[in-house]
């Protein structure tokens, strides 16, 4: 593909003390593709999607998202980012979190509303805008913190285990959201370790032990490994946790 990839991440390997996290890492991500990153607990995930942002410095190597070297504040700006904790204010509703966050992005009075209003829409929390964020169920602030990530309308969307506490009737059209970023040209990063989303990927990156084990299509995984299902691709690419 001659196209410019929207992240590039070249070697990264990082360690926390002696304990390596990431080993050389290399891995892109195109314009309007959804890239799975798919591994179990402590496998990387995170340490890698925080230094693709910037928020973590590789002890090797580099990553560069549209173009610019990370971390850089003006690409920041692009970049939509969802953590697995929920950064919310639980004693303010909804909307003054949305707000407040649309305010940190720099956006207009004029902008604040109508991305408020369009965002809310995608994640069905339009009727639940005015009420305390503390009175909100786990699924509900999951949804709010997509719908924080989308407000800035990113190029690149990172999103930190999404639909965690989110029921499968809400999480289908939470995906078929994510399409639809996609088809608009967003390149989204999800971090998952639940088999069926990780087939709603145009491509997948398996992680274990800090390593990319094997990088392509569901469909090729499968294929590749002469297997039925995605557990069974992954087992096989060498999936399994060491036990220490």
């Amino acid at each position: 593909m001659d196209v410019n990839p929207v992240v590039s991440v070249n070697h990264l390997s990082k360690a926390f003390g002696k304990r390596p996290v990431l080993e050389n890492i290399d891995m892109e991500v195109q314009q309007g593709e959804i890239l799975g990153l798919l591994g179990p607990s402590g496998a990387g995930k995170t340490t890698l999607v925080k230094a693709i942002i910037g928020l973590e410095s590789p002890d090797s190597g580099n990553v560069s998202v549209l173009g610019i070297t990370m971390p850089n504040l003006e690409i920041i700006e692009q970049i939509g980012y969802m953590a697995q904790a929920d950064a919310l204010y639980h004693d303010l509703t909804a909307l003054e979190n949305l707000q407040f966050f649309a305010r940190l992005y720099g956006l207009s009075k004029l902008q604040q509303k109508d991305r408020i209003v369009e965002t809310a829409q995608l994640v069905n929390l339009s009727d639940h805008l005015h009420k305390p964020v503390a009175q909100y169920s786990g699924g509900m602030k999951r949804r709010l913190s997509i719908c924080i990530a989308l407000l800035n309308n990113p190029k690149l969307l990172i999103l930190d285990e999404p639909t965690v506490g989110i029921d499968p009737v809400l999480r289908k059209s939470i995906w078929e959201t994510f399409r639809q970023l996609k088809e608009s040209g967003t390149s989204i990063i999800v971090t998952t370790h639940v088999m069926d989303e990780a087939e709603k990927c145009d491509r997948l990156a398996m992680i274990r032990n800090g390593k990319i084990i094997a990088i392509d299509s569901p469909k090729q995984l499968i294929t590749r490994s002469n297997t039925q299902t995605m557990e069974e691709a992954f087992l096989f690419y060498g999936g399994v946790e060491d036990e220490n």
